[in-house]
């Protein structure tokens, strides 16, 4: 359903069964997926492309005319978001599926978020950052240009993240430090008990320093893959 308010710019492909609420204005190049919601006030400034169940809230704002934005397949966005809007630069967002993004989170041009991440209210990822599969950042905070959240990392609210920051790890403050594991993710996510014993005596080993070259070697020998995960983060990244 179109309502009869909405504005569609020639060239917006729209599916049969996606719902376009009162005075939303979507531009030409843009992609509306199979049972995608917008509700009231949404903008759409191609090119960009909204995958299969994708709801956009009111008032969100999405593209700049220049950068592609694509918005995986169920993903939620809350009220007055704003993904690649300043300026002109066309470095792609990447939104991948099935993430909950709350309202006022502004998404900056070259922006990768993975799959199944949780962004609450306020957040700012500055461009060029990136997030991996699973992380949960909180309310305020802001994650600086070019800045890579590892997989299953809790980010505190209010938090100024200025370096990346390794897979499953508890970061808060301003500036953001890590102040310990997110044990309580890992439980939930890993069966096999030995993939968090096994970051967990990386960790020990890493924390004061998170050395790249210590890193390395340790990835290296070895075995469980979630504990060369987390240390082949740390060897390839600027971890604080």
């Amino acid at each position: 359903m179109i309502h009869p308010t909405a504005v569609i710019a020639p060239g917006a492909v729209i599916a049969p069964d996606a719902h376009i609420g009162p005075f939303c204005n979507i531009g030409a190049d843009c992609v509306i997926g199979a049972g995608v919601r917008l509700e009231a006030h949404v903008v759409l400034e191609g090119p960009v492309t909204l995958e299969a169940g994708v709801r956009l809230f009111s008032f969100v704002k999405i593209g700049n005319g220049v950068a592609p934005v694509t918005v995986g397949k169920g993903t939620f966005v809350r009220e007055f978001c704003q993904f690649a809007t300043q300026n002109d630069t066309a470095d792609a967002v990447v939104i991948g599926e099935e993430n909950f993004i709350m309202a006022y989170v502004q998404l900056f041009p070259g922006v990768t978020l993975g799959a199944n991440c949780i962004l609450t209210n306020a957040v700012t990822m500055q461009a060029k950052s990136r997030c991996e599969e699973r992380v949960i950042i909180g309310g305020l905070s802001t994650v600086h240009a070019e800045c890579t959240i590892g997989t299953g990392v809790m980010v505190g609210g209010a938090s100024n993240l200025q370096y990346d920051v390794p897979p499953f790890c508890l970061v808060e403050g301003n500036p953001a430090t890590v102040r310990g594991l997110n044990l309580i993710g890992m439980r939930r996510r890993f069966e096999d008990r030995e993939d968090i014993e096994s970051v967990r005596r990386c960790f020990r080993q890493l924390h004061k320093q998170f050395d790249p070259h210590t890193a390395a070697e340790m990835s290296e020998a070895l075995e469980n893959p979630q504990a060369k995960r987390f240390t082949g983060f740390i060897a390839a990244h600027h971890c604080a």
